[in-house]
């Protein structure tokens, strides 16, 4: 993944505006209708409750996984003092 920051010139902000448009429209398009706001008469309104739980287990996951990757963290670490104890056994013979 590139960690280079690029700039945002008015010819990319253009490109992005109209990328989105044209993903809006399409999706207009897609429902058969003409106008974006029958489209949002149209589409079904869903409660938040129906979803707690699925959250609350996406985020309890979360923990779960963060509280592994510190376990892996302190193993590579021991891994990695063990390559340059290594590594310094070596060069020290040679």
């Amino acid at each position: 993944m590139s960690r280079r920051v690029k700039k945002m010139t008015p010819a990319v902000l253009k490109r992005m505006i109209v990328q989105e448009t044209k993903k809006l429209r399409n999706e207009v398009l897609e429902m058969g209708k003409d106008d974006s706001k029958k489209v949002a008469n149209a589409t079904d309104e869903v409660d938040a409750d129906e979803y707690a739980d699925s959250i609350e287990q996406d985020i309890d996951w979360m923990k779960v996984l963060k509280i592994h990757e510190n376990k892996l963290i302190i193993k590579l670490n021991e891994v990695r003092k063990a390559k340059r104890r290594i590594g310094r056994r070596i060069t020290g013979k040679i």
